[in-house]
């Protein structure tokens, strides 16, 4: 095919994902409810997004390292309390919070008001974890710390012990 000709075809590019305000998938974990907006099946598994909203007196995860992933954390509305090791941040609605891997950490809404944050998780790895702690709760039963470990241990994640 000549220059010419192909500078005649049309260009495809990627296929462009949009998420409406009432699309995504929703994962339910107890108080918190979480919005897939992306699961990484847009970009090549590189990242993935969620916005959760945190009931009042919320309490998060245990605190936990992540091994393969990158976790942030863009607070949409309310006051999130971050642990990192023994540090706590309440961080308010404009504030990102970003946790590298290795990193020991847990969250939590402490306020009486609903909190809502973007979440990133480069790569996409942790996606999955939702869904399969989801599945451990059906039966509206509260998540637990050990079912949180527990889950959290198929994908290169596990609680920061030395900090209990």
């Amino acid at each position: 095919m000549t220059e010419e000709a192909k500078s005649r075809e049309p260009q495809t590019y990627p296929a462009v994902s949009v998420v409406g305000p009432g699309d995504g998938e929703t994962i339910v974990l107890g108080t918190t409810h979480m919005r897939v907006l992306e699961d990484g099946s847009h970009t090549g598994h590189r990242l993935a997004i969620a916005e959760s909203v945190l009931a009042p007196h919320t309490q998060g995860p245990p605190q936990h390292r992540h091994a393969r992933h990158d976790e942030g954390f863009y607070v949409l509305s309310g006051t999130v309390r971050f642990t990192v090791g023994d540090e706590d941040h309440d961080v308010t609605a404009g504030t990102l919070v970003m946790v590298p891997p290795g990193t020991p950490h847990s969250f939590a809404n402490l306020t009486g008001q609903p909190a809502v944050m973007l979440s990133t998780f480069t790569p996409d790895l942790y996606v999955q974890y939702f869904r399969d702690l989801q599945e451990v709760l059906v039966g509206g039963r509260p998540p637990t710390p050990q079912a949180d470990i527990d889950v959290m241990s198929r994908y290169a994640t596990e609680p920061a012990t030395d900090l209990t």
